[in-house]
């Protein structure tokens, strides 16, 4: 069984940073695509950001320049730097990760449970 689960979440204040982190556990044969998505109160989820395995960063426009995506693939795992916070980045911010299981021979897609990110003074 596959599982994503996310860290680093909470408040920060107008300006400041935070790092999520999103490690993809369980038998696992190949990981493909991850990335950050999230969903504000009264929102659809949007994407924020795409990272592939071999490193080609996909940004949502209104973060490029603030957040950056990362990834570790001997740990299966994706980060998301964000700087200089706005209110407006205030949502659930939620990993998926494109992979293989060694149970399958098809690729799906897995989510985390989400991680909130509040941004306020």
């Amino acid at each position: 069984q596959v599982q994503l689960v996310e860290s680093g979440g909470g408040l920060v204040q107008p300006g400041g940073s935070l790092r999520l982190s999103c490690a993809a556990s369980g038998s696992i044969r190949v990981v493909n695509i991850m990335g950050w998505y999230r969903q504000a109160p009264g929102k659809q989820r949007e994407l924020v950001a795409t990272i592939t395995s071999g490193g080609t960063t996909n940004y949502l426009v209104s973060v490029t320049g603030r957040f950056t995506i990362s990834r570790d693939n001997a740990k299966n795992t994706v980060y998301l730097q964000m700087n200089s916070l706005k209110p407006e980045d205030t949502a659930v911010y939620y990993c998926n990760a494109n992979l293989q299981s060694r149970a399958s021979i098809w690729s799906s897609n897995y989510w985390g449970q989400g991680t909130q990110v509040t941004v306020s003074s």
